[in-house]
């Protein structure tokens, strides 16, 4: 919300010597974000004045066309001769008055103006645009051209007051809960409290009661719409044009001119937060009506965009169908017809009647259809954040006050107003529950005036009840109002007391694991990668996962804040894939990222969450409660991986990533929760078919499937345009926490010295190199200290359907130095039940 501080001034007696920023410190004081502090004007400089053009003289001969214009300025320029003057634009003609910069002055940007001698001529000053005086393209006097303004101003009476150049504008960032200050009412209000002064209402009118004669008006939708004002104004000029003071505000809180009557509910909606819309009463056919829209029904809006509405959307309709998209935006068949002239008699033709709307929405509703047409507007930003209902017929009177006043039009004596019954929002509050929020004495006095200086209605003593203004409809309970007394007492007044909590019981175990883990895969060079953790089907439908695949199961938010993203997600690998995507388009193509994080699970036997008690402690079924209404959130690691994992150099080659990088990254990440993978060839989206692997541990006695690793499918890579050959991994880390031994000890260190026996096994291609790895450890017995797999070989001396796997086999005693023999023995031993179980066979042998 953009707030002209010359504006403000009216409805609040600021001190003169009050600048923009002394102003922006009271109300980020009080709560509000006051983002910038524009200065309109700086640096200007007169003489800037208004000029008369007398003569034009089409220069000829060069590249484009130019003008020697003569202007008269009055007594401006010392003289009272007409000031020469040398100019390119050609949108203002004789006897049009124009805004002419003379010699000595400085327009904005440090743009000194002299005379100078240009195509031939000499030019004393410049006939002024609007974006030469910082005004902006929109001016509306000549669309970005010289601004052209209306005949009764005089030759050479200053154009700096007159155009209102000289200004503060404070840009302030509503947030949604302070919808109020979307208008100059509210940011007004919050002015006077800031300073302790009186506040001008300019909602403090005297509107006329309801009657039967106003324009008819049938809500269907009394929830949807529980205040509708119409109000009729007939006679109005045609070719009445905004005043310069109503488009220089206009165009000061960043809106565009457009036409007098659209500006004038502009300028409302401005001042008092009420939208309005100004319907052409001779375009309209019977009666206003409110409704919800029927599935199928369309709408051309003022945007000239045909939609097609849903049976959620609340539409103003007549005996025709639809003519708005109710707080959003008007129908294009109802609009403020252009001014035009006849083409055979010249006769002005456009707007004379209007039908003014000023109406209460439901906030939730025009959120929704805002939303679901992707159609934010000024009128949407405001209903959604909540509009004060009461302000409706001020509005509405006020609309009319200055249509009459401007556009010379007549007020018609119907007034059309309907109200759906409600009773004002009351809470009750002790009397020192401010004081228990703050932890600091403000005392039933305090509390009553600043709730008073909001608007509100507070009774008793000890117990308030306080009766919320129409205008804050934020305010729903005790902690609410609490908040207003403190922030208006001041943030900066709290005391910093740190709270002295309870000893604690240190990390959990799965929080220890969690840290342990995310330390390991650093160490193993990956980088973190921290994720939102929204998906969309788009990024499930790139891994190709299946329909009936559990990941698609997702748990979908009511407010996502992407509407391509809505669910939570159910694998960490999307974030973590789109993040690898991005750094290879930057540049960087040797990635090794990993993320440990939530995935989101639903069961579909989750309940309806209970809504918990702020002033005690939930009680354990409560809490139970609560976790029944939540799907399950198992935490997982992942890692992704691309290009080199090895870099080459002077020491030699490099190597490029593969799945069993992926695979190792899920031994390292085993080990920190001392857990014993079994990894076995599997087929799982989206992992390449023949290079994926699946990784299972004993959970509780049993077999289970803990997750996969390998490389993606070459589907995958190109549908995420990833890097070739890229690789990925992800592992239920609270089922490796089950699978583990607990706290890891911390190993023996034996004095004597190991035993090294090297042995390599033929065995058929398909048998996995962990089952021999598992009969050759179990076979050596207690002397094995470690086990490594340190090649693997396929070939003609192999023979056809083999493979040779050639392991480092490291013996040692913790008592004695072992011999030869019994390396030996143990070695044979751990062979020979290898090949009873996998068909191994010593090569060589």
């Amino acid at each position: 919300m953009r707030v002209p501080l010359s504006w403000l001034r009216e409805y609040v007696d600021l001190p003169a010597t009050e600048t923009g920023r002394d102003v922006q410190a009271k109300l980020v004081s009080a709560g509000l974000e006051v983002e910038t502090v524009e200065q309109l004007g700086a640096g200007l400089k007169g003489p800037l004045v208004v000029g008369k053009v007398l003569t034009i003289e089409e220069l000829e001969g060069f590249k484009k066309p130019i003008r020697f214009c003569t202007v008269d300025v009055g007594t401006a320029n010392g003289t009272g001769e007409p000031q020469e003057i040398v100019c390119g634009a050609r949108n203002f003609s004789v006897g049009d008055k124009v805004v002419v910069v003379l010699p000595g002055a400085v327009l904005p940007g440090d743009f000194a103006i002299a005379a100078r001698k240009t195509y031939g001529r000499t030019s004393h000053g410049m006939i002024c645009s609007g974006d030469e005086l910082g005004m902006g393209g929109s001016s509306g006097w000549g669309e970005g051209g010289i601004i052209v303004l209306p005949p009764e101003h005089e030759a050479g009476s200053d154009a700096i007051a007159l155009l209102e150049l000289v200004d503060e504008v404070l840009d302030i960032a509503v947030t949604p809960d302070r919808g109020y200050c979307l208008s100059l009412r509210g940011v007004a209000r919050e002015t006077a409290i800031a300073y302790g002064l009186a506040l001008r209402d300019p909602a403090l009118l005297d509107v006329p009661a309801p009657n039967s004669y106003g324009h008819p008006v049938k809500v269907a939708d009394p929830r949807g719409c529980d205040r509708f004002t119409a109000r009729t104004v007939t006679g109005l000029d045609p070719e009445a044009h905004s005043p310069i003071w109503l488009r220089r505000r206009l165009q000061k809180a960043g809106m565009r001119p457009i036409s007098l009557a659209v500006d004038i509910t502009n300028y409302v909606m401005l001042e008092l937060g009420q939208p309005l819309h100004a319907y052409d009463r001779s375009r309209l056919e019977g009666a206003i009506g409110v409704r919800r829209a029927r599935p199928g029904e369309k709408i051309t809006t003022l945007d000239g965009v045909q939609r097609v509405l849903d049976a959620q959307d609340l539409v103003i309709t007549d005996d025709r169908g639809p003519i708005g998209l109710a707080g959003v935006m008007g129908g294009a068949n109802t609009e403020i017809a252009d001014t035009t002239a006849h083409p055979e008699t010249g006769e002005t033709q456009g707007t004379t009647d209007v039908v003014i709307e000023a109406a209460h929405f439901d906030a939730i509703s025009i959120a929704r259809t805002a939303r679901r047409h992707k159609l934010a507007s000024e009128a949407s930003k405001r209903f959604e954040r909540g509009v004060d209902p009461q302000a409706a017929a001020a509005a509405a009177q006020r609309t009319v006050d200055l249509l009459v006043l401007l556009a010379g039009g007549s007020a018609g004596a119907g007034v059309t107003e309907i109200i759906a019954p409600s009773a004002p929002h009351t809470i009750t509050m002790p009397a020192d529950h401010p004081d228990r929020v703050a932890g600091v004495t403000y005392g039933r006095e305090t509390v009553v005036r600043r709730l008073q200086q909001i608007g509100c209605d507070v009774y008793g003593q000890d117990e308030l009840v306080v009766t919320v203004p129409s205008w804050r409809p934020d305010l729903g309970e005790p902690n609410d109002l609490a908040e207003e007394v403190i922030r208006l007492e001041g943030y900066e007044n709290l005391p910093s007391t740190l709270p002295t909590p309870p000893s604690g019981r240190g990390l959990t175990e799965r929080q220890r694991l969690h840290r342990r883990v995310g330390r390991a895969l650093a160490g193993a060079g990956y980088v973190e990668a921290l994720n939102y953790p929204f998906l969309g089907d788009a990024a499930l439908d790139a891994l190709g996962l299946p329909a009936d695949d559990d990941r698609r199961r997702t748990v979908t938010l009511v407010n996502p804040l992407s509407d391509e993203e809505p669910a939570l997600r159910t694998t960490l690998l999307p974030g973590l894939l789109t993040a690898l995507r991005r750094n290879d388009g930057r540049g960087s193509h040797d990635l090794a990222l990993f993320e440990t994080g939530l995935v989101f699970l639903p069961t579909g036997h989750e309940t309806v969450p209970v809504r918990l008690p702020v002033d005690r402690r939930p009680t354990d079924e409560e809490v139970a409660a609560l976790d029944a209404a939540l799907p399950r959130q198992p935490r997982h690691a992942a890692v992704v991986l691309a290009g080199a994992r090895e870099q080459a150099g002077w020491w030699g080659r490099g190597r490029p990533a593969q799945w069993s990088d992926a695979v190792e990254a899920a031994r390292t990440v085993a080990r920190e929760a001392g857990a014993e993978l079994t990894v076995r060839a599997g087929q799982y989206e989206p992992w390449h078919p023949g290079r994926c692997a699946a990784l299972f541990a004993a959970v509780d006695g049993e077999e289970t499937l803990l997750g996969h690793a390998g490389e993606l499918h070459p589907r995958v890579v190109k549908a995420l345009g990833l890097p070739e050959r890229s690789c990925a991994m992800e592992i239920d880390l609270d089922l490796l926490e089950r699978a583990g031994t607990g706290v890891i000890k911390a190993p023996r260190i034996s004095t004597y010295p190991v035993a090294t026996q090297d042995v390599a096994l033929v065995v058929p291609g398909e048998v996995p190199a962990a089952e021999v790895e598992r009969a050759l450890r179990e076979g050596a017995g207690e002397l094995l200290e470690s086990l490594r797999l340190f090649d693997v070989f396929a070939g003609e001396q192999i023979g056809e359907g083999h493979k040779s796997l050639a392991y480092a086999l490291r013996f040692r005693a913790a008592d004695r130095t072992l011999t030869v023999d019994e390396a030996t023995a143990a070695r044979d031993a751990a062979v020979a039940l290898a090949a009873e179980r996998t068909g191994a066979v010593l090569r060589g042998a």
